[in-house]
């Protein structure tokens, strides 16, 4: 693992694998830097590209603080994009790709922009978690960092039974386990985060957005709003998947990825 220190000073690691034109990775909020890992796809990308898979704060080997802001979340996601000599092709998934979006305004070493399903909310949807975040707050306090992980996964990250069962039996889960107790205060702030399309209408990254056909009404909102706010985007829908397409159907997410990456500009 390498690390960079992010702008507040704590010390964030990534681990580089492969070459080629750099892709840094941003796993979501349950999950660390090997969730890739799970069906191939960082070995996949790693056969193309320089690949920079980032834990985030909180998480293996990265730092942390204990006054948290989504906004450290993005810095620190510059901070590893800032670090990288050739323009890199950005890759956040869920709350990983909320916080990449925000990185890329504070970075002018972005080549192209990836965003699997942003947890925002837009349209009549609000992120009603505060339930959850209390459930999961009293279950930590109990030691069952288990079951709230479980319940985030279930009641939040809306996940399929199938998807469930894979994060279950994935060889990282006992990490994710680990790290549940920084599941509240995320969704705190992803909960209280506002959308303002207004502040992306100058952004000209090239961004490839990534939804899933059988996803919530909220995700799906969520990744044509920001096709919309985004002058230089698309969107792609993977038909017959939901949240986690680089797990159901990774082939096509690893072809999806490195055919965007290709593309000129």
């Amino acid at each position: 693992m390498e690390t960079v220190i992010s702008a507040d000073g704590t010390p964030i690691a990534y681990e580089r694998t492969g070459s080629g034109p750099p892709l840094v990775l941003v796993h979501g909020s349950a999950d660390l830097h090997t969730f890739w890992d799970l069906t191939g796809t960082r070995s996949a990308f790693a056969e193309h590209c320089t690949v920079s898979a980032i834990d985030r704060r909180g998480r293996g080997e990265s730092g942390d603080v204990a006054k948290y802001k989504l906004e450290r979340e993005a810095e620190d996601v510059a901070a590893v994009v800032n670090a990288i000599d050739d323009p890199v092709t950005l890759l956040g998934h869920s709350s990983g790709a909320l916080y990449s979006l925000e990185a890329a305004l504070r970075t002018d070493n972005l080549r192209k922009l990836i965003l699997n399903e942003p947890p925002i909310a837009v349209s009549d949807h609000e992120l009603d978690v505060e339930e959850a975040i209390t459930e999961m707050i009293g279950l930590l306090e109990d030691g069952e960092h288990e079951q709230a992980l479980v319940l985030f996964l279930q009641k939040v990250a809306q996940l399929t039974p199938e998807e469930l069962d894979a994060a279950r039996s994935a060889p990282i889960w006992k990490d994710m386990v680990d790290a549940a107790n920084t599941l509240p205060r995320e969704l705190q702030a992803i909960a209280e985060y506002e959308f303002d399309a207004a502040r992306f209408v100058e952004m000209s990254t090239p961004t490839l957005v990534l939804s899933g056909g059988e996803s919530s009404p909220f995700y799906k909102d969520a990744t044509e709003a920001i096709t919309d706010a985004l002058p230089n985007s698309r969107l792609v829908t993977f038909d017959g998947h939901a949240h986690e397409p680089m797990n159901t159907a990774p082939d096509r997410f690893v072809d999806e990825v490195l055919t965007f990456v290709r593309e000129s500009n």
